[in-house]
């Protein structure tokens, strides 16, 4: 069972997302909260595998959140920001402080549900807007590319990180390699370790700082 905290200032948006999620075999809403305050201490008292986070909410808002769970929760839970706009700068904040991926408000249901299933099982979302603004923020930051190439990455591993830059998923990119789930699984977790990330997200922004990748066209990842 995964279990859901949903962190947002209207209620009728934790009622709608609650009702969705409640009606999966699978999935469990374990708390609400109005504010990033109150998140932490729920986030401490009912440990939830996912927290779906609004980011524009008064008082503590959904980023100083985010930040403060992840540097003061031991295991701390995935983080699925809830936004309007997915080229907010809102989003491209919450890449830097760790969340694990992005929901818009306009979103079906069976996406809120696709979402929650990819990020507890370590996916991460990330959409082109967001991947655009990402790059054109951080592309080449790290001048003499050192992170990726000091990192002694496969070849292999490399496609991977390219793949991942581009906001696919596991299934995704195992069918781009003709790769099994597991063995995708495997390279992500090796490119993690190598580069020092916390997580997939980590791993693209690094990826982009160094240059190893750079914004496509329609604002996904080609080669560096």
């Amino acid at each position: 069972m995964i279990k859901v905290l949903l962190v947002d200032d209207e209620e009728l948006i934790r009622f709608g997302l609650r009702a969705v999620l409640d009606a999966q075999p699978d999935l469990e809403v374990v708390g609400e909260a109005a504010d990033g305050a109150e998140a932490l201490g729920l986030v401490r008292s009912l440990r939830p595998d996912v927290v779906l986070m609004d980011v524009r909410m008064p008082g503590l808002d959904g980023l100083a959140a985010t930040r403060a769970i992840l540097r003061g929760t031991d295991a701390p839970p995935k983080i699925l920001v809830v936004t309007t706009f997915e080229a907010d700068d809102y989003v491209y904040e919450a890449l830097r402080a760790g969340a694990d991926g992005f929901l818009l408000k306009r979103s079906r249901p069976a996406e809120v549900v696709q979402a929650v299933r990819l990020v507890a099982a370590g996916e991460s979302l990330l959409f082109p807007a967001a991947i655009r603004r990402l790059a054109a923020a951080r592309a080449g930051r790290d001048a003499d590319g050192g992170a990726v190439a000091r990192a002694g990455l496969t070849g292999r591993e490399g496609e991977v990180l390219r793949l991942m830059a581009r906001g696919l998923s596991n299934a995704e990119i195992g069918e781009r390699l003709h790769l099994g789930v597991q063995t995708v699984k495997t390279h992500v977790s090796a490119v993690l370790g190598k580069l020092g990330a916390r997580d997939r997200t980590q791993a693209v922004i690094a990826a982009y700082e160094s240059g190893f990748v750079t914004p496509a066209p329609d604002g996904t990842a080609d080669r560096g």
